[in-house]
Parts: C-alpha cells; structure tokens; sequence
C-alpha cells in the first residue's frame, strides 16, 4: 500500500521536510472537559469514551516519564512530535498549560507540538502561547475537534457548540501563523453524503492546514452504545465508508494535508463496525478506491500528483 502516491498524508510531507521519519507522541495532560465537568455539560459527546483512543494510565505520569516509556520501543523514528490528545488539552489556565507544553518541547529531538482540543477552549491569550512556541521554530498544530458542520448534527451528539465556533477559532488560529488540523466524522446519525460533503466544502472555506476523517465508532461507555445496543444506530460497513471517505478526499485540494483516514479501537471497547479493529483494513480498502477512481483533489481538476520531495 503506497498512500502517499494517492494522496497528500501528513507523514509523507513531515518525511519531505524533515528528511526522516518523525513520530507523533501521544501525551495524556490529565486535562478534563467542560462537557464533562458541568461547565457546559456532563457525559460529554454522545460517542465519546477516551480510553478507546488514549491510555488513561498515562496522566500519572509526567510528561518526561511519558517520553521516555514511549521512545523507548520506538526504533522507525528519531525526532517526535509531542501530541496532547486526551480530552481538552487547552482546558486550564495559560501559565499551566505553558508549563506542560514546555516539558514536552524540552524533551529530545522534538520538533513540535499538536494540541487536541475543542473549537471553544481555545482562547486568544492560548493562540498567542502556540504562535510563541512557532516564532521559536517548532511546528505547531491546533487540531480541533469538529466532527460536523451541521448545527442539528452538533446538538444531536451534544457537542456544546457550533459551527461557528469553530469558525472563529480556525480564522482567529491561522491569522497567528498556526496551522489549523479538522476532525471530522463520517456515519454521524442522520447524516448522508449530502452533509458530509457539505461538511467538508464549509471547512476548507474557512480555512483548513490538515483533516482528519474517522469513521464513526461505536465504543463501550459512550452513551451512544446504548442506543446501539437497542438497534437503533446504524453503523457504516467498510465499503459504505470506503466510497464516503473516497469522495470527500478527491473533493479536498490536494494541499491540504490528510493527517488520518480511518480509525480504529480494540475490543472489548470497540462494539461496532467491527473491521475498525484493524487499523490497516480502512486505509487499505480507500488506498484501492483512490487508485480505481482517483487521487485526492480529482474531484475538482487538481490531482494530487503524488510523494514528490518539497523544496527548501
């Protein structure tokens, strides 16, 4: 499977750029969310549970502890990202969050840092932190959990925001230089092609570094396994998926980078679509849709033309 021949993937450009491979580094910051804590709700999204993608053990860890058990079964890469990605990692006050930040740009052979959060934590005085650690030379990435454009998707799956929000917060972010990732999902209730190219046309208008695409995971203790459970959620199967996830990536310029595709969880907490067991089994099956009907940005007349190494 050659991904970046079809299309334009974050590791093939960070491999451009940097000469090698660089490893993204999960980090847990033991931060909660305001749609858990009762500031804007409690239970939080509809089909969230963290642990199906973080491992809560780690926020008892410090950041350099949390480094090191990571690096240390680590040979593909020398030089990392530090990646915030549990819960809201801007939920705290700004001399915090810059304490935190900077252990983990401290580290290493760290070459930057992406910060996971809500297009509603994100404050100026927290834009003016990130554009401070890239004024210092390293890469930085605000990746904001979106999921969809559409209003009633978003109160359905109880978000707490809306779309423009989210606007804001991406405009406000690449006004300061930094670089602005999406996470959307595919397979939302009651959503259909329609919404998810909608979705997309609505975030590249304002303005977009990178997406991420996840089809939607039904995992134990969201409170969307109930609904499930009951027969009444619908789950995409792998080629619904595949031929969702194929048009939005041929409708994307082919500048934009694609950080992820698909997604995966394990069981017992992944409960459906069970192929998203297997973290390969998505990625595999677009790689082949892309090949039989073309690359990322053919849709709109500018295929991408493939891994090409990136001037200086």
């Amino acid at each position: 499977m050659q991904l970046p021949q079809v299309v334009n993937m974050f590791g093939g450009d960070l491999l451009r750029r940097y000469g090698q491979k660089v490893y993204k580094l999960s980090l847990h910051g033991g931060f909660s969310c305001p749609n858990r804590d009762g500031t804007l709700g409690r239970g939080g999204c509809t089909f969230c549970n963290v642990a199906s993608f973080a491992d809560e053990n780690r926020q008892f860890l410090s950041v350099a502890e949390q480094f090191a058990e990571q690096t240390g079964r680590i040979d593909r890469a020398k030089r990392y990202l530090a990646y915030f990605q549990a819960y809201t990692s801007t939920y705290a006050e700004v001399r915090e969050l810059d304490r935190l930040y900077r252990q983990a740009l401290e580290q290493a052979d760290i070459v930057g840092i992406c910060i996971g959060t809500r297009p509603d934590c994100v404050p100026p005085a927290v834009l003016d932190l990130l554009a401070e650690y890239r004024q210092q030379g390293y890469e930085v990435w605000l990746e904001l959990g979106l999921q969809s454009a559409q209003d009633k998707t978003l109160h359905r799956i109880n978000r707490g925001h809306d779309f423009a929000c989210y606007q804001r917060t991406a405009v406000l972010a690449r006004q300061r230089g930094l670089q602005v990732c999406a996470h959307l999902i595919i397979g939302l209730p009651g959503e259909d092609i329609a919404h998810n190219r909608d979705t997309l046309e609505k975030v590249l208008a304002a303005g977009v570094d990178g997406l991420k695409l996840h089809p939607l995971l039904v995992v134990e203790g969201s409170t969307m396994a109930a609904a499930w459970r009951a027969g009444r959620l619908p789950v995409l199967t792998l080629e619904h998926y595949t031929a969702l996830a194929g048009e939005l990536i041929r409708r994307t310029p082919p500048e934009v980078l694609f950080h992820r595709i698909s997604a995966s969880a394990r069981r017992p907490t992944l409960l459906a679509p069970l192929w998203c067991e297997n973290t390969f089994t998505g990625m595999n099956a677009i790689y082949q849709d892309l090949l039989a009907n073309g690359p990322q940005g053919a849709a709109l007349g500018t295929p991408y033309q493939g891994m090409k190494p990136r001037l200086s």
